[in-house]
């Protein structure tokens, strides 16, 4: 079967979890372009060199762990320019490829491409959760018009698809047909890292878009080794501050850290924050304010007793997080998952009823 894959730019964590679903529909014997924009294309034309067809996407612009709207207002009007190339790949598949079924992972271009050419799509993301479930009204309670403005995105991002499936750590009901939750999809390198769990001393702390002196000056506060990656990106070794320790990033340390960890502090993407739920890890979730969707994963991690959140680190909730970390490790023992193969069983199954099916009337 040709097929069409859109991963979003915006983030890595799309292009991770689409990472291990290429891999997948390659080893099957699939025809598969990728269309994608900004890391997500770095990242993904590394792997699949010859199937990336670069555009240019919107993107966000972070300061001091929020959205800088005027920034990203900015940087998203210089986009402008790239409207004929992003025009010039669509004949380019229109006329070279033609693919069969479009897949998106909250990609607009494939989405729009499918509908023009008519061709069925399939979601497969965590975003479409905001708007196809049905949520307690006690965790968006403090959220309401955040929550509004989300579902609205994100149920005019991908309408009328063939099928969504919706990827999550947590059950919701689901509100509206075509809809399947499964559990996260994961990496081979976090499946094989949960033979080296263990419970060891040390905080592993990711964070990117905080202020650095004032999380430093928390974290040295508190009594607790821990070890931080993302604040200092030219790093070639480590450096040794007090009771922190500053990590040039290398996937392979950094995933041996979380597996080695006492607990995690980071933000609300749902990519790590999954990781560390298989991994059985405790995680104090800081989450990108005006980012509802890390405000909503944030709020399941809590109500589930997976681990806690905060609008911002400071010494006093760091420590009170560490004193409960062995109580949400036992809630984490509980957590279940079938190492993608549901997932995957139903992406095949979709994949040929969307072809019988056709594409959805607009």
């Amino acid at each position: 079967m040709r097929l069409l894959y859109g991963v979003v730019g915006e983030g890595m964590g799309h292009a991770m979890r689409s990472q291990v679903v290429l891999e997948s529909l390659f080893a099957q014997g699939h025809d598969v372009r990728i269309v994608a924009s900004g890391r997500a294309a770095s990242h993904l034309e590394r792997l699949h060199p010859g199937r990336v067809l670069r555009i240019t996407g919107l993107q966000l612009v972070y300061r001091d762990n929020m959205v800088s709207f005027v920034r990203t207002m900015l940087a998203n009007l210089r986009s402008v320019a790239s409207v004929p190339t992003n025009l010039r790949r669509y004949l380019e598949t229109a006329h070279d490829f033609q693919p069969d079924v479009v897949i998106s992972d909250f990609e607009s271009w494939s989405y729009w491409f499918a509908r023009g050419m008519q061709i069925p799509i399939i979601s497969v993301d965590n975003m479409q959760i905001i708007d196809r479930c049905h949520h307690d009204p006690r965790l968006i309670s403090d959220h309401r018009r955040a929550f509004r403005v989300a579902r609205s995105v994100v149920r005019n991002k991908l309408p009328k698809c063939n099928a969504y499936l919706v990827t999550t750590f947590f059950d919701a009901p689901i509100a509206k047909p075509r809809t399947r939750l499964h559990p996260p999809i994961l990496r081979r390198v976090i499946l094989d890292a949960a033979l080296r769990v263990r419970a060891g001393s040390h905080v592993v702390v990711y964070q990117t878009g905080t202020s650095h002196d004032a999380l430093v000056r928390e974290l040295k506060a508190v009594n607790a080794e821990f070890r931080v990656y993302g604040l200092r990106r030219d790093l070639t070794e480590d450096q040794v501050e007090d009771n922190l320790t500053f990590r040039p990033f290398s996937e392979e340390r950094f995933i041996d850290d979380v597996a080695t960890a006492r607990a995690v502090v980071a933000g609300g993407g749902f990519t790590l924050m999954t990781e560390c739920i298989y991994l059985g890890k405790p995680m104090l979730s800081v989450p990108v304010v005006g980012q509802f969707e890390q405000i909503l994963n944030a709020e399941y991690l809590q109500g589930l007793g997976y681990g806690r959140w905060a609008a911002r680190v400071d010494a006093a909730g760091v420590r009170r997080f560490l004193d409960e970390a062995e109580a949400c490790r036992e809630r984490l023992r509980e957590f279940r998952h079938d190492h993608n193969a549901g997932f995957f069983a139903d992406l095949d199954q979709t994949l040929q009823a969307a072809e019988a099916e056709g594409a959805l009337s607009p």
